[in-house]
């Protein structure tokens, strides 16, 4: 699934436009670290698969800039148990 997502820095959030509206991950950084904090989506939005893929590619994007990922969220650390392959964008010591 191709979706565009804006990494809006001023906002400290990734964002993706749905029929909905407006889908956004906050963030803050520290060090070589992406603290994932909240996910905002339309209380009209449903897709659980669509936030799956949304976090998937905020994976990747990780990847491409070496960066660690600390799921503050519940939500994400869910998302990090049942996607083993992302594991390693865990800090060491942080075991979910």
């Amino acid at each position: 699934m191709m979706m565009e997502i804006k990494d809006n820095t001023f906002a400290r959030q990734f964002e993706t436009i749905v029929d909905e509206g407006l889908i956004s991950v906050e963030y803050s950084f520290q060090e070589k670290k992406i603290f994932l904090t909240k996910i905002n989506v339309p209380d009209t939005f449903l897709d659980e698969e669509f936030i799956n893929e949304l976090l998937k590619n905020i994976m990747n994007i990780a990847y491409e800039r070496k960066l660690k990922v600390v799921p503050i969220l519940p939500k994400i650390a869910l998302f990090f148990r049942k996607n083993t392959i992302y594991r390693d964008l865990l800090p060491p010591g942080i075991k979910i």
